[in-house]
């Protein structure tokens, strides 16, 4: 058995060392010139400053975007569940828990983060 364990380490080591080998031969051919090392992004120029204005009022609606999708994640097993659980504290739980969704947006909301144009 550590026969076995030991011949598999040493051929894993053997090929493993073998592609790291052709890896670094291959690669050592290969010419660098300034438009092959130059990023291809269209319209972007790589030597300007990489810190740019964000909106912030998109940050917000894509960190509620996230947060509602991760609820719903949460919210479809609840389905599932009914079968084997009891319904009244299924029902007290998922009530309970949309409550909380629903606050949160009514917050959400009375403090402008969904108004996209202030």
């Amino acid at each position: 058995m550590i026969y076995l364990i030991m011949m598999t380490l040493i051929i894993a080591l053997i090929i493993s060392m073998t592609l790291m080998m052709m890896c670094t031969i291959i690669s050592k051919n290969m010419i660098m010139d300034n438009e092959k090392m130059s990023p291809f992004e269209c319209g972007f120029d790589p030597k300007s400053s990489a810190r740019i204005p964000f909106s912030i009022q998109f940050f917000l609606i894509a960190m509620l975007f996230l947060i509602f999708d991760i609820e719903i994640v949460i919210i479809l097993p609840m389905v599932i569940t009914l079968q084997v659980s009891v319904v009244k504290t299924w029902f007290l739980t998922t009530t309970l828990f949309i409550i909380i969704l629903m606050l949160g947006l009514f917050h959400e909301w009375k403090n402008g983060v969904l108004e996209w144009t202030n």
